[in-house]
């Protein structure tokens, strides 16, 4: 706990008495005194109590971006690092395990964390064939449903949404044990590629996300197999109450949907039926029937103050 050490590193830490190391830890980098008044003292004696009252694993921000890289260069060789081939995978399986182990330890060493970090490794570790077999279904999804991707390896590699389906299926595997630590994975690959997936979601085989900046996928959805989703998608609740906690709050998606961008569906009871598309920009609250086609209503009109002699310039309005 370095920031709790520098606030409080003698025997009287922190008392109203002995406000001394608060000054110390005024004293800027080049070795000027800062004024502080009893305010600031008073801010330095609570961040201190806090810090050293603190019981989650320090870094652990830190350690969700080494395990999320870490596990993905395991499953697959277009993101290791020279480091992965030198240790050798032996290794780097250890090394992952004991990342994970620290990230669900904390500094206060609780018994019911150190009884459930191995229980967690296990399963994760027991699960990466299967999840390395659909991640290669995603891939292969995403690459067969776009004319632009020349290789399997380039969607691996470069493209977003398949970064973001990846490390959303290993925090998948992890949210029962470590719920907090798979949140923090899944917003690794939301900061990295601008897609937020709750790894509570459900998440059927063969999943394409094409471009996908912007796509929200909500804790309690579920979709089937086969579906795609266009940028700016978002599967989200139709109400935002802290007493839906615990219920299905977000839509189910059917097998074979596509959702095109900027569609937006809500709702814990809506229900896209299995072979429907939903077009561009659609706002859906209710459910539709399998093999729908939803689109937005538009209308067509004369631009305004346009005589019939006048070149044909329509305006739509969507």
């Amino acid at each position: 706990m370095a920031v709790a050490r520098s606030i409080c590193d003698g025997e009287s830490c922190g008392t109203p008495e002995s406000p001394s190391n608060a000054r110390e830890l005024a004293t800027s980098s080049r070795g000027g005194e800062v004024r502080w008044d009893p305010r600031d003292e008073a801010l330095v004696r609570l961040l201190s109590r806090e810090h050293l009252a603190h019981t989650l694993p320090l870094g652990l921000r830190v350690l969700a971006e080494r395990f999320a890289y870490g596990i993905l260069g395991l499953l697959f060789p277009h993101f290791a690092t020279p480091d992965h081939v030198a240790d050798g995978l032996a290794d780097e399986v250890s090394m992952l395990t004991g990342l994970l182990d620290q990230a669900l330890t904390g500094p206060a060493g609780a018994a019911e964390n150190r009884a459930a970090a191995p229980a967690a490794a296990e399963k994760v570790f027991r699960r990466l064939g299967p999840i390395r077999e659909a991640l290669l279904l995603d891939a292969r999804a995403i690459y067969e449903g776009d004319p632009a991707a020349r290789s399997l390896d380039e969607v691996i590699v470069a493209y977003p949404g398949f970064v973001a389906i990846a490390v959303y299926r290993i925090a998948h595997e992890l949210h029962p044990h470590a719920p907090l630590f798979a949140r923090l994975l899944t917003e690794v690959a939301h900061s990295a590629t601008g897609i937020d997936i709750h790894p509570g979601a459900r998440i059927g085989p063969s999943f394409a996300i094409d471009h996908g900046t912007g796509i929200v996928i909500g804790e309690t959805a579920v979709l089937g197999r086969r579906v795609r989703l266009y940028q700016g998608v978002t599967l989200g609740a139709a109400r935002v109450n802290k007493r839906l906690q615990s219920v299905k709050r977000h839509p189910t998606i059917g097998d074979h949907v596509v959702i095109y961008a900027n569609a937006t569906i809500l709702g814990g009871d809506t229900v896209i039926g299995h072979g429907s598309r939903i077009g561009g920009n659609v706002w859906l609250t209710r459910s539709v029937p399998p093999y729908s086609v939803v689109t937005p209503t538009a209308r067509v009109e004369r631009r305004v103050g346009d005589s019939p002699s006048s070149d044909d310039l329509l305006e739509f309005n969507i």
